[in-house]
């Protein structure tokens, strides 16, 4: 096995300069940037002077073909994902592709499949999966500390963006360029750590208001209120229209609670079940003795960083994955059938959603989309850093 991962990123606008600084800087031990692709020559520009010793390319499958590299990361607009991954996978790479792993459900599956076929590494990133309090969270429903969930709220509404973010590239904000507004660009993120945490329901009903405080064809704004099969409910509220907004989860289950909110985990556990207690209790309204308590990381999460490193460390070491590409279908499950809902008048939608009739929706939708125009404000999309609006706000 090689000692060193040589690394090529797909599409260093915003996400992918950053990507490429952070491998080019050596913080990823045991993997070296060998090669970049972007389709605009400004970008190979910044390339060439910001990243010494690595190659270029503006055709993908010339990169490909080139054996540069033995992985990709994929940062390239999201109807792109699972194109790019498919090709690359077939071809014998490694791939880490930003997240969601495309705007459909069928082409993402498509994708997991072609990598397990292709016995490669193939990962997502989902970096707000290195958060030690979600970690913290996930690691007391697992354990049964929180005993049958019952109730989960998430209340995510502090994703603000204005209408000159939106303005900033041609793809941002269409059908055909992104696929959708803040439930596949913003929320995946949190949309995947609700059922991280939380698992999958097997049903949703969702709102999804297109252009309620932007000039955008897609939902900036959306509910969702989930059902699982043991009876459990969720409601899942995001925007980015609300300023300062809200990241408030609360997991209600027979054993207590706990909430997440101002970069604390907040624990209500109860010394006995609450399902004992209301059939044996000759109470009306009893108080029922338990433990509270308070819990804030002493670190800070390694966010892309840490997936980037987590990536190397799988095909090096054998590492298991953080964030591998087949948990990436749950949360584009969780947004296709809330879309699928909203466009059908927010009737009930199983989990996963009928993938036929989620594509011939997104179709009609993408064939009257104003697509690529609005040229990109200059310099926005090469920052070659991590952005703060990437970070866990609370």
């Amino acid at each position: 096995m090689n000692d060193i991962l040589r690394a090529a990123v797909v599409g260093i606008g915003n996400m992918g300069s950053a990507h490429a600084r952070c491998i080019h800087s050596g913080a990823i031990a045991g993997m070296r940037l060998t090669a970049v692709c972007d389709l605009r020559p400004a970008r190979l520009a910044w390339a060439e002077t910001e990243l010494p010793g690595v190659r270029v390319f503006s055709d993908y499958h010339e990169l490909i073909a080139s054996g540069e590299a033995d992985a990709v990361v994929i940062a390239v607009p999201h109807p792109l994902h699972s194109m790019m991954a498919v090709e690359a996978l077939k071809a014998g790479f490694h791939v880490l592709s930003e997240k969601p792993l495309d705007i459909r459900l069928s082409a993402a599956r498509e994708a997991v499949e072609t990598g397990k076929a292709a016995g490669k590494v193939f990962a997502v990133m989902l970096n707000q999966r290195t958060n030690p309090i979600f970690q913290k969270a996930r690691a007391l429903i697992i354990g049964g500390r929180l005993g049958e969930i019952k109730r989960s709220v998430w209340i995510i509404t502090n994703w603000y963006r204005t209408q000159h973010y939106y303005d900033s590239g041609e793809w941002r904000a269409t059908w055909i360029g992104e696929g959708g507004g803040v439930l596949l660009n913003q929320a995946p993120h949190n949309l995947d750590l609700w059922q991280w945490i939380c698992g999958m329901p097997d049903e949703i009903t969702a709102r999804c208001d297109m252009a309620r405080y932007h000039h955008v064809e897609v939902e900036d704004d959306a509910t969702i209120l989930a059902h699982y099969a043991n009876g459990a409910t969720g409601c899942f509220i995001t925007s980015t229209g609300e300023y300062p907004g809200t990241n408030r989860l609360e997991i209600s289950g027979t054993k207590g609670k706990i909430v997440l909110e101002d970069g604390k985990l907040k624990s209500w556990l109860l010394k006995e079940d609450e399902e004992i207690v209301r059939f044996s209790s000759g109470m009306d309204s009893p108080k029922i003795p338990l433990d509270y308590s308070e819990w804030k990381p002493e670190s800070a999460p390694s966010a892309h960083a840490g997936i980037l490193q987590n990536f190397a460390d799988a095909v090096l070491k054998g590492t298991p994955l953080l964030s591998p590409a087949e948990d990436g279908l749950n949360e584009l499950a969780l947004s296709n059938a809330a879309y699928l809902s909203a466009w059908q008048g927010g009737i009930p939608v199983t989990v996963p959603p009928d993938e036929k009739t989620f594509n011939k929706l997104l179709e009609e939708r993408q064939a009257v989309s104003r697509g690529p125009g609005q040229a990109p404000a200059a310099g926005h999309e090469i920052s070659g850093e991590y952005s703060d609006r990437w970070q866990v706000k609370w």
